[in-house]
């Protein structure tokens, strides 16, 4: 992604656009860019000047989930010592942002230096919809999307920074779109970061029974705000011939999902 990105657009009519630095994540970044361009549009629409830090990287949270304290401390400082020059700080991720929000300051409990750095950079650290919403006070975008959606609520955006009800706000102005709430929405898909991979069986069936449970709704398209469990919930629709699609909630409220939803290149491969 670019360095910078931005319009003049003011938030209002008396002060400078807000410079937001935006945190892509690693499985953004990596396997689904286009969820970042589309939260940046996103951003910019709202009028704020965006920047893109090149030299950012991992928030450090496969480390910390491993109990590797050391590798997240120096992990922590270089995420901090990027992003604390900007009036706020965005993530497209609920596990990212919370990290950064809930476990930064935990890692420097015994630093008062670094801990004070990294309160001040928690507390200006959101999740995409929540800053929106609660921030800039985004009420609607101009976008549409012909389809019934259900929404998947990951487990750290929902629990760790009380986002709930900033995405399905967003969506209920979205033009054409139908929301049908899964029974179970707020319910772990099964991925947890390492937890797939200590316990694969234990997360298949949990992706099992978030599938099954976006299956009764009756919904075609399935969204949510955390790629990494959209990856795992769209693994498993593909693998059991699913006709549901995956989409970051970014990409339907900036008017970006296209063609391919997440896990659909791998079949035409």
């Amino acid at each position: 992604m670019d360095d910078s990105s931005g319009r003049e657009d003011n938030l209002d009519t008396n002060c400078a656009p807000a410079t937001v630095g935006f945190f892509v994540t690693c499985v953004v970044d990596l396997l689904r860019p286009a969820v970042g361009f589309a939260a940046i549009r996103l951003l910019e629409d709202a009028g704020c000047r965006v920047i893109v830090p090149r030299s950012q990287a991992c928030c450090g949270q496969p480390a910390y989930n491993s109990g590797d304290e050391w590798t997240s401390i120096g992990i922590a400082r270089q995420v901090i010592a990027v992003f604390e020059r900007f009036d706020y700080v965005v993530v497209p991720s609920g596990s990212c942002a919370g990290m950064i929000r809930e476990h930064y300051p935990r890692l420097f409990a015994a630093d008062l230096e670094w801990l004070e750095r990294a309160c001040r950079l928690a507390t200006k650290t959101f999740e995409l919809t929540q800053f929106l919403v609660e921030v800039l006070k985004v009420e609607k975008v101009d976008s549409a999307f012909k389809g019934t959606c259900t929404y998947h609520d990951s487990c750290s955006g929902l629990r760790e920074l009380g986002v709930r009800e900033q995405p399905r706000q967003l969506l209920s102005a979205v033009a054409g779109l139908e929301l049908e709430e899964m029974k179970e929405a707020d319910t772990c898909c099964g991925f947890g970061g390492l937890f797939c991979v200590k316990y694969p069986e234990i997360s298949t069936q949990m992706v099992a029974n978030k599938a099954d449970d976006a299956t009764r709704t009756g919904a075609d398209t399935l969204l949510g705000g955390d790629l990494g469990c959209l990856l795992n919930i769209a693994g498993y629709l593909r693998r059991t011939g699913s006709p549901i699609r995956v989409f970051h909630i970014a990409e339907v409220l900036a008017g970006m999902a296209g063609d391919s939803g997440i896990g659909e290149q791998e079949d035409a491969t």
